[in-house]
């Protein structure tokens, strides 16, 4: 795999208009998805859900530029068996990439922080995944905003765990998603947006500083890091104009312009506040690098509840999903209006 190459897959993930669709979730995140709507969480199932987001040709084409698959998907055959789940993909014209990390384990030392793992055999593992067609992969690690958290010691190894992952990626023709999330649910009531700010530009500063080490092409990855926001038990709310200011305020203080694009995650914020705040970021802002979004459940939401395991719900679910991601392909250029969201 040459630069050129890597280069040309990551600058396609971030192209206007669009953005990733993250259809990771593990067996059991997807279970607990599931239950909400009263539906078994079985392998046809989770399949055939999949499968009718993949069919809604209108919004992949137009405005989902990649899918991060789970394990179990990216060897997965339409309900027909016709063709692989990644074939229909390609066929609308999305990139197929993976999760590749192992989940998120207790610290040693440090049990109430995070160290994500799955480094062991991962150079194999790329090389099986590329061959299954996977042109881009994922790897999140998560910091959590406590009382004396995050300590250094979690930033650096997740930091040092996160440009290992991007190395072996790249060395295998893969272009990596770099994750690092600052978690808006953590338990510390003192998480406000300033509190943000301060360890959200600590974690990336430090990433960055790890993928320099590790020799990682930034031209070829795509960051994906959460927004600035107020913690859920903080009590505390920002406008949406301050989200979107703090959050590029600390992007342009971290991420070097080299970066071709950077891909938010939503991180519990419903489905509008994270459209508005992507859209606010490019509305007002002059960039070094595209701004867009990889929205797991904030495009997937109304689908899932739309559809509620029926068959005859399929056209509704996919028209709901066409929507939210037609929305956010506008908040990707900063054109996103209340009057849109609502068909006007």
């Amino acid at each position: 795999m040459t630069k050129q190459t890597l280069e040309e897959i990551a600058e396609a993930m971030v192209a206007p208009g669009k953005g990733i669709l993250a259809a990771d979730e593990s067996t059991g995140t997807i279970k607990k998805r599931f239950d909400s709507i009263n539906v078994e969480s079985t392998f046809e199932n989770r399949r055939d859900y999949r499968e009718m987001l993949f069919w809604a040709k209108g919004a992949m084409k137009k405005n989902i530029s990649g899918v991060i698959l789970y394990d179990e998907t990216i060897r997965q055959r339409t309900a027909n068996d016709k063709q692989s789940l990644v074939e229909l993909m390609m066929a609308s014209g999305s990139i197929p990439g993976i999760k590749v990390d192992a989940g998120a384990q207790d610290l040693a030392g440090y049990p109430d922080e995070k160290i994500t793992e799955g480094l062991d055999g991962l150079r194999g593992r790329l090389n099986e995944y590329y061959k299954l067609g996977a042109r881009f992969a994922k790897w999140r690690a998560v910091i959590t905003i406590g009382e004396h958290m995050p300590t250094y010691n979690c930033i650096h190894a997740n930091a040092h765990a996160l440009a290992r992952y991007a190395a072996l990626c790249q060395e295998n023709g893969i272009v990596p998603i770099v994750e690092p999330e600052v978690l808006m649910d953590g338990p510390h009531s003192g998480h406000d947006i300033e509190q943000c700010y301060e360890v959200t530009e600590a974690v990336l500063k430090e990433t960055f500083q790890e993928l320099y080490l590790a020799g990682v092409m930034l031209e070829g990855m795509v960051l994906k890091p959460n927004m600035v926001i107020p913690g859920q038990k903080s009590g505390k709310k920002a406008k949406p104009e301050e989200v979107a200011d703090l959050t590029v305020q600390c992007l342009k203080s971290c991420v070097p312009s080299a970066v071709p694009g950077i891909a938010f995650l939503s991180g519990g914020q419903s489905d509008i506040e994270a459209t508005e705040h992507l859209s606010l970021m490019n509305s007002r802002h002059d960039l070094p690098w595209t701004l867009t979004f990889s929205y797991g459940r904030a495009l997937q939401a109304a689908a899932l509840k739309a559809w509620g395991g029926k068959k005859e719900n399929v056209k509704k679910a996919q028209d709901a999903f066409a929507h939210r991601a037609a929305m956010n392909g506008l908040a990707s250029k900063g054109k996103w209006t209340k009057a849109a969201e609502k068909g006007k």
